[in-house]
Formats: C-alpha cells, structure tokens, sequence
C-alpha cells in the first residue's frame, strides 16, 4: 500500500517537473525578472562572485505553499 502512494508522488512530482520545464521553455524570456528582485543579494567584484536570490525563493516558496494547499483541498 505505501508503495502505491510513494508511487503516485514520484509521478505527481515528474509531471509537475515537466510542466515548469514547459513553462521555462516557453515563456523564459518573459521570467528574467526572477532572481532580479528588490531584495536578492548579489556581490559581484573582479574575482568573486555572490549570489543569494532571498526575495526570489520566498516569492517561489509562497507560490508552491499556494499550490500544495489548493490540490490538500481538492
């Protein structure tokens, strides 16, 4: 029984893969606002490089929270 359920995840999280794949092939150039937000921490200097997309990931993490509570509630 717990195979079957671990089963259906593993396909529930390779179509979702697939979809935002789709959507970054797509629609990319209309994304390259992501990781460019108010908020991102990027240090770039001739031999260093740092990146921390903070407001990114939070806008990310909100938007999949949203989604996960709308497929619990269906």
């Amino acid at each position: 029984m717990m195979h079957e359920q671990t089963g259906k995840w593993i396909i529930a999280g390779g179509v979702t893969l697939v979809f935002v794949g789709l959507i970054y092939y797509f629609a990319g150039d209309k994304l390259q606002f992501l990781g460019r937000l108010p908020g991102d921490i990027r240090v770039e200097k001739e031999n260093f490089k740092f990146y921390f997309p903070i407001t990114t990931m939070i806008l990310c993490s909100l938007l999949v929270n949203i989604i996960v509570r709308l497929l619990r509630y269906l």
